[in-house]
């Protein structure tokens, strides 16, 4: 679509410093950016691109407007208004094909007239389908599913029984939301099924990353909160509860029965055992391994940086060390006392 900046800055509440009429059709970065797009500046180490760029227009902050060579709207939180003025040039499309003839739909089903449902979808009995829900291609929705107005499922995503999705939400290819969580018990060696009775509620203004995995409660259900964004490739074990608009980067490994508060950000690749919870406020940097809980707000990391290997294999080698300098330690104190 096409703004003119005047229009842009209306709707981002940004002061704007040039030609109001100047119209913008896309986005591009401070190096590639052409007359017709527009740019930001988010990190300072870019900003020497700010003299020389081609962008018609460029968000900066107020710091940064002298240094802008061409039109610029001006605002303090320059990332925000980046994705504000991004979503109005790319509005998201949806399809307009009401429910397509290879669909299949079970009995006892509510499919709101302004849903959209694509090939080869396939819908179970009891299935409530909200207003303007867009269900891509190949999707599978079991028996007893219920999805919340203007919610949107990409390509071949799989909703299992009973599972409640809020508003608004999200979910991209791939992602399986309501499987059997991992319930096994030992007998005598031999390991017994344990059936999974819970379902999974998400919240209003979710999104779900292609090919994240949130499994079913074992009795009572997981639960993801409002506002809550989940990166691709995440595992959610059974019976976790996720608190509003906490936000978590892929590939994190969630364990069974663990509560994570709201407004928390997970760094990418962290494993959190279960059982345990998280406080509000909290963040985890990425690689992180949380194994007991965490009761106050703040920004917690654990692993090994990254060093030349030679250094690493130096401090293993004293790492394995440390019992024996413990004791030695020890030995000392006592014949000190």
């Amino acid at each position: 679509m096409a703004w003119t900046l005047a229009e842009i800055a209306s709707k981002i509440g940004a002061e704007l410093i040039g030609d109001a009429n100047k119209v913008i059709t896309g986005v591009g970065t401070l190096q590639n950016a052409t007359a017709d797009d527009i740019s930001f500046l988010a990190n300072s180490k870019y900003r020497h691109y700010l003299k020389e760029t081609a962008a018609g227009c460029v968000i900066v902050s107020p710091a940064d407007a002298a240094e802008v060579s061409t039109n610029a709207l001006v605002i303090a939180d320059t990332y925000v208004a980046y994705a504000k003025t991004a979503s109005l040039l790319y509005p998201e499309e949806r399809t307009d094909i009401g429910i397509h003839p290879t669909a299949v739909i079970g009995t006892d089903t509510v499919i709101a007239d302004s849903a959209k449902i694509a090939a080869q979808v396939v819908i179970g009995t009891n299935v409530s389908i909200g207003e303007n829900v867009d269900i891509g291609p190949g999707c599978i929705i079991e028996n007893g599913v219920a999805i919340g107005a203007d919610s949107r499922l990409m390509a071949n995503v799989t909703l299992c029984r009973k599972v409640r999705i809020g508003n608004r939400v999200r979910i991209h290819p791939g992602v399986v939301i309501g499987a059997d969580g991992f319930g096994i018990a030992n007998d005598k060696g031999h390991w017994l099924k344990i059936p999974q009775v819970g379902s999974v509620v998400i919240g209003d203004d979710v999104e779900i990353g292609a090919n994240t995995t949130i499994d079913r409660g074992a009795i009572d259900d997981t639960i993801i909160g409002n506002g809550v964004k989940l990166d691709n490739q995440i595992q959610i074990g059974h019976n976790c509860t996720v608190g509003e608009h906490t936000v978590i980067a892929g590939c994190v490994g969630i364990a069974g029965s663990t509560h994570i508060g709201a407004n928390c950000a997970i760094g990418g690749g962290t494993g959190i055992a279960g059982h345990i919870e998280i406080a509000d406020g909290v963040q985890l940097t990425g690689m992180s391994m949380v194994t007991k809980s965490i009761t106050a707000a703040g920004t917690y990391s654990s692993g090994i940086p990254i060093e030349p290997t030679r250094e690493w294999h130096r401090n293993v080698i004293r790492y394995r060390q440390l019992d024996k300098l413990h004791d030695k330690v020890k030995q000392l104190e006592s014949r000190l006392k």
